[in-house]
């Protein structure tokens, strides 16, 4: 398409790479392993660390690239045009490192942020609650105060890959007397051993089944009086947790934007190869009109998000805020995933709703951007609050 306009000799290069990787090893697994709803082999996720996936925007005297945000974008895209789940790994370590970036101790940024780039520190988020999700200043899990440690009671829910990660990055209430309640909450680091068994008998996993996004198992994380160091809280001060994570997601909803211009050009890919191979009434269906039509317009959103995305990734690496810009790229990647990854499943057919092909694994993973990492309602409303401010 026309996005090489807006890009540099280095992000044509890391494409072509991550591209080729994708190709060679995530490609020829997906299907399989997403139709027996099989976790993503450690062996794919060690290759992606061995090649400075995970590190990519990190500084290097951390271990990482230094790269900007359009890297992270384009890196993502091509991973998540093989398998959605692939290109959600580094989701998990994002969330965590920029966390860490921005608000962690040094102790804190020596401790974890060269082993998450090298992959030795697989992270996952405890954010969201069995009755909180949107409304994430009314988190209800207990971090406690007792002889110097912190002790965690109570529930997180959606802990995509907290049965395989190193590190929780927990949101907690540790100020319940706050006047605010923005002001209660703390984000504590918790570490653990990998293991679908958790930290027993204080910390337990339930899995939780879902119809795509198969190669990334998501949890409900109860803890029960586990005890956390007291050195644990992110930045070493609490009641900050609520403003900590509300920066991070501007990177976060850039890389998931990515991911879903990844999935939805899979699945235009492979509506457009299977139009040129299906025949009905004497010829292609691509040379029906109205085929041709949804193509274009597939094709259009497609790339509308794209440079979006690419926009939001600009001012994020210009150092302002960019929340509007990752709101706006999020939303609008979200429900063009859905839109593009339906009609790519109606150009098949029939053949769509089978498993023989990926195109419905595409529209299964493409429904979940406008629910996952901030709902597109609530993108909406960061949007409409900027514009309101005048800001």
């Amino acid at each position: 398409m026309g996005d090489n306009v807006t890009l540099t000799e280095e992000h044509l290069a890391l494409r072509e790479s991550v591209r080729d990787f994708t190709q060679r090893e995530v490609v020829p697994i997906a299907d399989h392993l997403d139709s027996q709803a099989k976790e993503i082999p450690m062996e794919v996720i060690r290759k992606m660390a061995e090649l400075g996936y995970f590190g990519l925007t990190l500084p290097e005297e951390y271990g990482g690239s230094a790269m900007d945000h359009t890297c992270l974008a384009i890196m993502t895209e091509e991973l998540s045009r093989g398998w959605l789940s692939v290109g959600s790994v580094g989701t998990r370590l994002l969330i965590a490192s920029t966390l860490i970036l921005a608000h962690g101790t040094e102790e804190q940024k020596k401790k974890y942020l060269p082993r998450i780039a090298s992959g030795a520190c697989l992270t996952a988020a405890a954010f969201t609650e069995p009755d909180v999700g949107s409304d994430t200043a009314s988190v209800a899990l207990r971090a406690e105060k007792v002889a110097g440690n912190w002790k965690l009671t109570g529930a997180k829910s959606w802990c995509t890959m907290a049965n395989r990660a190193h590190m929780l990055t927990v949101l907690c209430k540790t100020n319940p007397e706050a006047p605010k309640k923005h002001d209660s909450l703390s984000i504590l680091l918790v570490d653990k051993e990998p293991g679908d068994g958790f930290v027993p008998p204080t910390m337990a996993g339930d899995y939780i089944p879902a119809i795509g996004y198969h190669g990334l198992k998501s949890w409900n994380v109860m803890f029960e009086d586990h005890l956390v160091p007291g050195d644990a809280v992110l930045g070493g001060v609490t009641g900050k947790g609520f403003r900590q994570l509300m920066v991070t997601y501007e990177s976060a909803r850039i890389q998931t934007a990515a991911r879903a211009v990844g999935v939805a050009q899979a699945s235009f890919d492979a509506a457009l190869r299977y139009s040129k191979e299906r025949f009905q009434f004497g010829k292609a269906i691509s040379e029906f009109q109205i085929i041709k039509h949804k193509l274009a317009h597939m094709a259009t959103e497609i790339e509308a998000a794209r440079q979006l995305t690419y926009h939001a990734a600009r001012a994020k690496d210009s150092g302002r805020r960019a929340d509007l810009e990752a709101g706006m790229a999020k939303a609008f990647a979200a429900d063009m995933a859905e839109r593009v990854t339906s009609e790519a499943l109606q150009i098949y057919g029939g053949y769509g709703y089978s498993k023989e092909y990926p195109v419905q694994r595409y529209w299964r993973d493409g429904r979940l951007f406008k629910v996952f990492e901030g709902t597109s309602e609530i993108q909406y409303e960061v949007i409409a609050k900027r514009l309101l401010s005048g800001e």
